[in-house]
């Protein structure tokens, strides 16, 4: 006698057999360690069929009753003799078997598979430090073919459309949740730090549909960790320009719109600051505020930077050090709504501050008011920390 489950097997599509093949992933528990995670991996099997979808019904020499359909939000497709069939939340493999029993009524031995063309979005959410928070539909790729694999968006592609994490950013511990059955939670922390500096994509987990991403503010703040934050793919855009303001010490103090190209001074009492290249940093903003002046504190730079969580973060930055052992981490990257502080110095070095009236720290020039027994009484120009005489002889 006829195996007619031996049949119905082998008569599938290729396709249908490479779906039995995979291994089934839905609603297991997440691990970072074992999850899809690659830009080419494909997951099969697993695929809830839901509204959106658009499915191939074949119905094996009985072309008539084939064809394509978009399931409906309700998740049930209308079919030729038998009407109404439920597929919503069910494999392609699933659905095939569903449709079979239902034909099963007015066909002798049906043989039925079920091909899916084009997934529909999912939708997740990213919360916390991103620079744009909120909802986002991201959509799978594959589905049609000889391979009917589905490429789900990974947490990288949700970040980077939430166009990147901030610098306050803890990326160490960014956690994915994710609902499964009976209203239960799962929830995975993922060390991104680790992606960057090893290239484990096993932290770049796949997504679905209705998955949070949150990233935390860090409590820490890391200079060095900012830096590579800043040059990942994930991260904020530095090209974009960030709004900045610059108090205290400084010739100009002001609010400054900074970029990574050029930056252009906008605070008060611009006298028209020059074009800066480069990343903005801490320099390129105190350059578009004319300079310290010579009571500034560059050993204790305060930058304090809101957070999505409402809070502030206070990140102390020595300058000097950058300027005396080229320490490159002290020149942090900014960051739209920073506010960075020159405190006035309690005590001053000469030795100290004539060195700093050589750095670009400071202005190429200053002015004085010369009044008195002189040929020319009036303001002139002169180098920062030049002694009496030189701003006589200048007069």
């Amino acid at each position: 006698m006829l195996n007619t489950g031996l049949l119905k097997f082998f008569a599938q599509s290729l396709a249908g057999v490479m779906l039995l093949t995979a291994a089934t992933v839905a609603l297991e528990p997440i691990n970072p360690a074992m999850a899809q995670s690659a830009a080419g991996t494909r997951i099969r099997s697993s695929y809830a069929l839901g509204g959106g979808d658009r499915i191939r019904v074949n119905v094996f020499e009985v072309p008539e009753y084939s064809g394509e359909y978009v399931i409906p939000p309700g998740g049930s497709i209308n079919l030729p003799l038998i009407g109404s069939v439920t597929v919503q939340g069910l494999t392609t493999e699933q659905a095939a078997d569903a449709i079979s029993t239902r034909y099963q009524r007015f066909l002798r031995r049906p043989i039925i598979s079920v091909n899916l063309l084009s997934p529909r979005p999912i939708n997740v959410f990213v919360a916390g430090e991103v620079t744009t928070p909120g909802a986002y539909t991201l959509r799978l790729e594959g589905g049609a073919g000889q391979d009917p694999g589905i490429q789900y968006p990974t947490v990288l592609s949700a970040l980077t459309t939430a166009r990147g994490v901030t610098l306050s950013a803890d990326i160490t511990q960014v956690q994915l949740r994710r609902r499964i059955s009976g209203g239960r939670q799962q929830v995975v922390n993922l060390n991104l730090d680790d992606l960057i500096k090893t290239g484990r994509s096993s932290q770049d987990i796949t997504l679905r549909d209705g998955d949070t991403i949150f990233v935390p503010t860090s409590r820490n703040f890391d200079i060095a960790r900012a830096r590579n934050i800043a040059a990942a793919s994930f991260s904020a855009d530095t090209t974009q320009p960030r709004t900045v303001a610059v108090v205290g010490e400084v010739i100009r103090p002001g609010s400054y719109n900074v970029t990574s190209g050029t930056v252009q001074g906008g605070g008060t009492g611009d006298t028209g600051a020059p074009n800066i290249s480069g990343q903005p940093t801490v320099t390129r903003a105190l350059q578009l505020a004319g300079g310290i002046t010579p009571q500034a504190n560059v050993r204790n730079v305060i930058i304090r930077r809101p957070t999505r969580t409402g809070s502030e973060q206070i990140i102390n930055i020595d300058l000097w050090q950058l300027l005396t052992s080229g320490d490159i981490n002290q020149d942090v990257i900014l960051q739209d709504g920073d506010t960075i502080v020159f405190p006035t110095a309690t005590e001053v070095n000469p030795a100290e501050a004539t060195q700093l009236a050589t750095t670009t720290l400071s202005p190429a020039q200053i002015q004085v008011n010369v009044v008195g027994e002189v040929k020319r009484p009036g303001t002139v120009d002169i180098r920062p920390n030049s002694s009496l005489n030189q701003a006589l002889l200048a007069a």
